[in-house]
């Protein structure tokens, strides 16, 4: 007797929460809970006590089908959060979805700096993310990502598979920023003018708060290798950009970061040593 074929796929949930507290003039981290390979390394204050910044790790250092992730981070009352990543996270090839979820809370008084390294996603891939951010009173975000489609350096075009996203900003439970986007292998919107133009990588950058005339000409100015640009909306700022490769992309909106942070928060912006690894 022929056994029957083994449908069953293998997945590795991982999730992580974090909360961060102001006690004095200083954040401090109050809750740090995992389960599965997410971590977070020992929290660092470059800047000084204020600023609390935490690296998040997923040391499997891939996603694969079946794989599910979810990280939830919450900034209390007056205290400043950064978090970023060591380095790219690596949708790989598979059989079925994997997921990621990412919900961002950041309370009266709060700020709160979501700034990943590049999302790779290999052709084949089948990728399904959703960030949820809920602000409060005048909290203040800083929010980008950075998407690669297939690894143009490799030789590799995304032809087969798919991208999923799905990113929703509310000010005290009113949507403010709500987009939806599925890339299928191989589509024309790949190449198409009205989509990626031909560029495998797109990146995002949302900041809250209006930045003046002037501010947004100097952002304009700066050397994009690709496309960029931004637009302000009530309360929001947003910039985009199109590039054909990662690092591109990735130098644009730190470029736009380190203009923006000191105008728009308040604090000189000092990148994290991680990002020159």
């Amino acid at each position: 007797m022929t056994a029957p074929a083994c449908t069953f796929t293998p997945s590795w949930p991982a999730e992580l929460e974090l909360a961060y507290a102001r006690s004095g003039g200083a954040t401090r981290p109050v809750l740090r809970r995992h389960l599965g390979p997410l971590r977070v390394q020992k929290h660092l204050y470059a800047e000084g006590p204020e600023v609390c910044q935490h690296i998040i790790v997923h040391p499997p250092a891939g996603i694969a089908g079946g794989d599910r992730l979810a990280i939830r981070a919450t900034a209390e009352a007056g205290a400043w959060a950064q978090l970023t990543s060591p380095g790219a996270a690596k949708w790989y090839r598979a059989a079925s979805p994997a997921q990621q979820s990412v919900t961002l809370r950041a309370e009266a008084g709060a700020t709160l700096e979501w700034l990943p390294q590049e999302t790779i996603v290999y052709s084949n891939a089948q990728a399904q993310l959703a960030t949820e951010i809920d602000l409060r009173g005048d909290a203040r975000l800083c929010y980008w990502d950075v998407v690669a489609l297939g690894r143009p350096a490799s030789g590799e075009a995304f032809d087969h598979g798919y991208f999923q996203a799905r990113l929703d900003v509310r000010r005290d439970g009113e949507l403010i920023w709500h987009e939806r986007q599925r890339i299928h292998g191989g589509d024309g919107l790949l190449r198409s003018p009205m989509g990626l133009a031909g560029y495998p990588v797109f990146g995002t950058l949302l900041l809250t708060g209006t930045a003046e005339a002037e501010w947004l000409e100097h952002c304009r100015a700066l050397p994009c290798q690709g496309r960029g640009d931004l637009t302000q909306l009530p309360g929001l700022l947003v910039a985009r950009c199109l590039a054909s490769e990662a690092l591109h992309a990735r130098d644009w909106l730190i470029a736009l970061w380190r203009v923006l942070r000191p105008l728009m928060l308040g604090r000189p912006a000092l990148p994290p040593r991680i990002w020159n690894t």
